[in-house]
C-alpha cells in the first residue's frame, strides 16, 4: 500500500514566507492590504510547497465558486452529434480557462430535467450560467431567473418577458440568410427553395424570415420544414423535389441539414450546382469543405461567440480585468456574416 501524502497548509504557507496565517489568507483569495514585498514572499512560497487552495473554504471567504454552469436546451444525442456544439464549447472552456474557471456541462433531456438543472443553479455550486440552444416553449429562462444566477444566452431571446434585460450572444442570422438568398439570386437562379431550421429556435425564424424578406412573392410550396438535421435536410429536400421538381437552388438552414439536400440531390440524379444550387449556413470545418461538392455557405463566428458569452459573463462577475479582447456594451451582442464561397453554389 502507498502512503498518504500530506497536503502543505496554510500554515506552512506562513512559516515559509515569515508571515502570518492571515496574510497567506489574504494573498491566496485574491485580498487587499497586504504589501507588494509580502505578496512575493507568499506566492513564492506557495510554489515552494506546492499548495492548493481548499475550494470549499476559500468559497466561503470569497463567495466564488470558480465554476461557470453551461446549460445546453437540448438531448445528449443532439449535443454529441452536432459539431456546433463542439466549437461553442471549444470557445467557452477557453474563455474560462483564462480565468481559471471550470466549466460544469448540464444538459437538458426533458421537463424533469429543467427543475434539475434549476435546483442546481440555485443551490449556489456556480458563479454563473450560459444557455444556449434554447426552444420558444422552454422553462429554462424563468426558472433560471428565478434562481437568481447570473446568466448569458447564446441567441437571440424569443420569450417574451424579460427580453430587454437579458444578456446575448447571436450572429446575424437574418441578414446572414439575405445574403445567402442574393448570392443565389446573383447565379441567376429564379426558383430558390429554403429548408428550414426548427422553428421553435429563434435562429431559423430568423434565416426564414431573410429569406422572406428577398423572396417576399415566392411560392410558398418553396418552403420546406428542417430542424437543423442530417435527416431533417433529407425528408424536407424530398419534400421540396416532390412540390417543385423545378426547383433550381436551396438555401438550407445550417450546414448539417445541407449534407442531407446533397444526398437526396445525389440519389435523385440532379447536378450540384449545375442543376440545382446549395447554400448552407454555419461554415463549419471541415464538414463544408468536406461535402460533395464542397459547400458553399454563411459563415458565422462560432467559437468565437462561445468566448465572448463567457467573456461578457465574466465582466458581469466583477472579473473582467483581464479578459482578452473587447466587451461590448449592449446587452445584445450580434455578430456579423460573411458568404464562403465553394463549389456547390
Amino acid at each position: 500500500m502507498t502512503g498518504t501524502v500530506s497536503r502543505p497548509t496554510l500554515e506552512a504557507v506562513a512559516a515559509r514566507a515569515g508571515v502570518s496565517r492571515a496574510t497567506v489568507s489574504r494573498v491566496v483569495n485574491g485580498g487587499d492590504g497586504v504589501r507588494e514585498p509580502l505578496v512575493e514572499r507568499v506566492r513564492q512560497a506557495v510554489e515552494e510547497l506546492g499548495y492548493v487552495p481548499n475550494q470549499a473554504a476559500r468559497s466561503l471567504v470569497t463567495r466564488r465558486h470558480d465554476a461557470v454552469a453551461v446549460v445546453i436546451a437540448e438531448p445528449e444525442t443532439r449535443v454529441f452529434a452536432d459539431p456546433f456544439f463542439a466549437l461553442q464549447l471549444r470557445g467557452i472552456s477557453k474563455e474560462l480557462t483564462a480565468h481559471d474557471s471550470q466549466l460544469v456541462l448540464l444538459l437538458t433531456e426533458g421537463r424533469d430535467d429543467h427543475v434539475r438543472v434549476a435546483r442546481y443553479l440555485a443551490g449556489g455550486h456556480v458563479d454563473g450560467a450560459l444557455v444556449f440552444s434554447l426552444h420558444l416553449d422552454d422553462p429554462l429562462p424563468g426558472l433560471i431567473h428565478g434562481a437568481g444566477v447570473p446568466t448569458v444566452f447564446g441567441g437571440r431571446p424569443g420569450w417574451g418577458e424579460g427580453v430587454r434585460e437579458a444578456v446575448y450572444v447571436d450572429c446575424d442570422n437574418r441578414g446572414g440568410a439575405r445574403q445567402a438568398v442574393r448570392h443565389l439570386l446573383g447565379l441567376g437562379r429564379t426558383r430558390i427553395a429554403h429548408i428550414t431550421g426548427a422553428l421553435d429556435q429563434t435562429s431559423a425564424v430568423d434565416r426564414l424570415d431573410g429569406y422572406r424578406d428577398v423572396m417576399a412573392d415566392a411560392d410558398p410550396a418553396l418552403v420546406a420544414q428542417g430542424d437543423f438535421t442530417p435527416a431533417g435536410g433529407e425528408r424536407a429536400m424530398r419534400e421540396l423535389l416532390e412540390r417543385r421538381p423545378d426547383v433550381d437552388a436551396v438555401f438550407v438552414a445550417n450546414d448539417l441539414s445541407a449534407l442531407g439536400a446533397l444526398r437526396v440531390l445525389r440519389e435523385h440524379g440532379r447536378r450540384v450546382p449545375e442543376d440545382v444550387a446549395v447554400i448552407g449556413f454555419d461554415d463549419m470545418l471541415p464538414i463544408a469543405e468536406q461535402a460533395d461538392p464542397p459547400l458553399t455557405t454563411v459563415r458565422q463566428e462560432i467559437e468565437e461567440m462561445g468566448r465572448l458569452m463567457a467573456r461578457l459573463l465574466i465582466r458581469g462577475l466583477g472579473d473582467g480585468a483581464g479578459a482578452e479582447g473587447p466587451v461590448p456594451e449592449s446587452s445584445g451582442v450580434v455578430l456579423p456574416t460573411t458568404v464562403v464561397r465553394r463549389a456547390s453554389a
